[in-house]
């Protein structure tokens, strides 16, 4: 699929320009198609609720091809903390070492087991001024340290982690891997070899264009022996008379912690993978990255200033003058993103092009225009 192609995909492009992925993407046609004709049949009574049941493990081996993994060793979930808290609870005994400013569906779960579980305690890495959050992370990964969990990147400050580095450093002295790649896949691509994470969860409905209530955790062999579901339920039963009886289910495949599927979202996420499928990935990355570098470099020339201290991502957040002014400037241009106290946040997906960047930058400088 090309990129004329990708943003052909979404109606609300023919009248906004959208920048604000990071909070959510707008629905493509494609899913929206799917999910009408779902509610039509829910309302015709003219449905198989068993058909719909098995959405959740037709999308397991979607997202099992995206990443290059075996579908058995995914769990599918409704979010990304029912995805952290399931690690939190069953990782290896010893230190879990987070970054202090880390986004709260992640952090939480570590934070909660940690009250009470006196075993498996909790260290944040805080940042000193100027420090990127890969340089704070890499000082505090300590040799008392058995699990680090980092998003990718974050809508805080837009840094892409380098958790190639972090793989490295957490091998070396024994430490397992939980990234979330929530605000990454979709836009840059899956982790490859060199990153090899013991533990990958993405909430599908930002840059994998789902609706929300479909997430996703990978689990190495190796670190999945060891999880157990935090809600059995008659999905994850073992034996038993039907639905009644028996046991939670126990086996190597991680499908024992999916947690229960909210039928709608997992339908609307089977018609999204089919179409982030067909995007070359290596491309996307390239263009996000590339269109994300000029909008910010167009910024700096316009008086902004960078937040982050380490590389940049798809995701680009700059401190500005006025907000107020610059957010009524985005608002007459149509443009979609996000302004949060003195900053302005744009995510860039593979269906922005040049004239959003260009349409950006110009009401960017019209607000500030405005605001001298």
């Amino acid at each position: 699929m090309t990129p004329e192609q990708f943003r052909a995909e979404f109606p609300a492009l023919l009248h906004w320009t959208w920048l604000d992925t990071p909070g959510s993407p707008p629905m493509a046609a494609r899913v929206a198609a799917t999910l009408r004709r779902t509610l039509d049949t829910a309302v015709a009574g003219d449905f198989d609720w068993s058909e719909w049941d098995t959405a959740a493990d037709r999308v397991r081996q979607q997202f099992a091809s995206l990443l290059g993994v075996r579908a058995q060793n995914v769990a599918t979930l409704g979010s990304l903390a029912e995805a952290a808290v399931t690690v939190a609870r069953h990782r290896p005994l010893g230190t879990a070492l987070l970054g202090a400013d880390e986004f709260q569906s992640l952090l939480l779960p570590f934070l909660q087991t940690a009250e009470h579980d006196e075993l498996r305690p909790v260290e944040l890495a805080i940042r000193r001024p100027g420090q990127s959050k890969t340089e704070a992370l890499l000082d505090a990964l300590g040799p008392d340290v058995s699990l680090i969990a980092v998003s990718e990147t974050t809508t805080l400050d837009g840094e892409w982690i380098d958790i190639a580095a972090i793989r490295q450093r957490a091998t070396e002295i024994g430490a397992e891997l939980f990234v979330n790649g929530t605000q990454s896949l979709g836009a840059l691509r899956a982790p490859g070899d060199e990153v090899a994470p013991d533990y990958y969860a993405v909430h599908g409905y930002k840059w994998l264009l789902s609706p929300r209530g479909a997430a996703w955790l990978y689990a190495a062999p190796s670190a999945a022996a060891r999880l157990e579901s935090i809600a059995p339920s008659w999905k994850t039963a073992a034996s038993g008379n039907g639905l009644f009886g028996g046991i939670p289910l126990t086996g190597p495949d991680l499908t024992r912690c999916d947690t229960s599927p909210a039928w709608f979202s997992w339908i609307g996420a089977e018609a999204a993978l089919s179409v982030i499928a067909e995007l070359d990935a290596e491309h996307v990355e390239q263009r996000v990255l590339r269109l994300a570098e000029r909008f910010e470099a167009g910024a700096l020339e316009l008086g902004a200033s960078v937040v982050r201290a380490g590389r940049g991502s798809h995701i680009r957040v700059i401190r500005i003058d006025d907000t107020a002014r610059v957010a009524a400037a985005f608002d007459v241009a149509q443009i979609k993103a996000r302004f949060i106290e003195d900053r302005l946040r744009v995510g860039v997906h593979g269906f922005n092009d040049d004239d959003d960047i260009d349409r950006a930058l110009a009401a960017l400088r019209a607000g500030l225009g405005n605001a001298r």
